[in-house]
């Protein structure tokens, strides 16, 4: 049975600036060249698409000095029009945190619902919403001291996930919310390799219909897609989740964000969700 798609507002930056020449993830090779044409024109292709479907999106202004800004997805958290920053591990995107709760001033949220977090946490690359649950990982990037600190201010449940295999660094490599809305229920995919025994103990618990990533397209970054609840837009190489998501009623849209991939990241890590 088809699903429903429900409009979304969505923030993202161009990877006007994007270039790899540090390396803090096992995809990022500083050897290897970025075409920065190509990789603009993706991420605009992403972009439109998400606008032909319905969407709103808005713009952050990329700076030259922070390449991995179009990874906006990091820049903090929003749920019910409050927004938690971010506070990022490592020194390369530290000062993207402040750049975001700029943006989040400028548009009108007031300072009451916005929070400059005191513990790590890289925005949505590590906190998934569900229609029941804020999903966290831990065990490369975010503290595990900063799901407390998130459970605090949005006043929602955190069920912390510990993340084992260095590929799958943040949450949203790993994990993907297909459906967020309260008439059905949660709906997710992942990939079980990623997540330590007990983790995966916990996600059947929660998730028993769950769809189940092969390796293969969770090593396309298959699992860092964003869904409307009937769209879901994945890396074009998952091609093993294409099926599956078709017959759970959801229309799967491949996108090739390959230049990105450069920088560990694809659909989601592009797309922070402005739940307002």
């Amino acid at each position: 049975m088809p699903r429903h798609a429900t409009p979304r507002r969505y923030l993202m930056c161009s990877p006007a600036h994007f270039k790899v020449t540090y390396s803090i993830n096992p995809w990022m090779d500083p050897t290897k060249p970025v075409d920065v044409s190509l990789a603009v024109a993706q991420w605009e292709d992403l972009r439109e698409r998400y606008r032909s479907l319905g969407h709103t999106v808005e713009e952050l202004t990329p700076r030259p000095e922070l390449p991995d800004m179009v990874f906006a997805a990091n820049g903090a958290t929003v749920i019910d029009g409050r927004v938690l920053g971010a506070r990022f591990a490592h020194a390369e995107r530290a000062a993207e945190a402040a750049a975001h709760l700029d943006w989040f001033r400028e548009h009108g949220f007031a300072e009451g619902e916005l929070c400059e977090p005191v513990h790590i946490n890289e925005g949505e690359g590590d906190f998934a919403v569900t229609a029941s649950y804020v999903l966290a990982g831990r065990g490369f990037r975010a503290s595990p001291l900063s799901h407390g600190e998130a459970q605090e201010f949005f006043g929602r449940p955190v069920i912390g996930l510990d993340l084992v295999d260095p590929r799958y660094y943040h949450l949203d490599t790993a994990l993907a919310v297909l459906d967020d809305s309260t008439d059905s229920g949660d709906a997710v995919m992942y990939y079980p390799g990623a997540f330590s025994p007990g983790s995966r103990a916990v996600l059947r618990r929660l998730f028993p219909d769950a769809l189940i990533a092969e390796e293969r397209d969770a090593a396309a970054l298959g699992l860092n897609a964003v869904s409307d609840g009937r769209h879901v837009l994945l890396p074009q190489a998952a091609v093993g989740l294409f099926e599956p998501l078709r017959e759970r009623g959801f229309e799967p849209i491949g996108m090739d964000l390959g230049e990105l991939l450069k920088g560990g990241g694809s659909v989601k890590c592009c797309t922070q969700e402005l739940r307002c």
